[in-house]
């Protein structure tokens, strides 16, 4: 899981538009009413969905987003979430129709008045720069147990065998003999740093 904001008010973005509080009002709307939210992309790319939002309101800051990428059944939210957890993918950035705008000539901006949302992409560049992953959520942040195999990859990928690992994972500790302790010890100091 992961929130942040899709969109800042009143920030100039580099194509010169500056989104107004309440923009989102109407388009959010329209979206309870079918239940739904709109998409999570990948780079704006419309057939690379990457997860779920789960939550899309405006507060004081702008559109906060708090979705859900499916790291277990697509390789490119894996991907995506790797890069998210390391801080090399923080951006946001909307992808939308715009309904209601104005020039403001003392600014020299365009002021995004009402906008049609149709997707928030998780992005390398936002145009927004202020619209970021503010948190990202691993299994035991959120509460949840991880998968038993992912237990399993994680105890191989830190030096345990196959079948160490599958004797830890069905007797706990106790399961694996004292020939194994050495290996077990190094594999156990080494998941001290590993994320589900």
């Amino acid at each position: 899981e992961f929130e942040g904001y899709g969109s800042v008010f009143g920030v100039k973005d580099s194509h010169d538009d500056v989104v107004v509080s309440g923009a989102f009002a109407a388009s959010l709307r329209a979206w309870s009413d079918r239940k739904a939210l709109p998409a999570l992309l990948w780079q704006h790319r419309m057939d690379e969905p990457v997860g779920v939002y789960t939550e899309m309101k405006e507060d004081d800051v702008g559109l906060f987003v708090r979705g859900r990428l499916l790291i277990d059944d697509d390789p490119l939210a894996k991907r995506a979430h790797a890069h998210m957890k390391a801080g090399s993918l923080t951006g946001l950035s909307i992808g939308y129709v715009l309904k209601d705008w104005e020039y403001d000539r003392s600014k020299e901006v365009f002021l995004l008045k009402e906008i049609d949302l149709w997707e928030v992409s998780l992005v390398t560049f936002p145009s927004n720069d202020e619209a970021r992953i503010s948190d990202v959520k691993n299994a035991l942040a959120r509460g949840k147990i991880p998968e038993q195999k992912k237990i399993e990859r994680v105890l191989r990928d830190v030096g345990l065998s196959r079948t160490q690992a599958k004797a830890f994972m069905a007797g706990g500790y106790g399961a694996l003999s004292l020939r194994d302790a050495e290996d077990v010890g190094s594999a156990l100091n080494a998941l001290k740093n590993l994320n589900f």
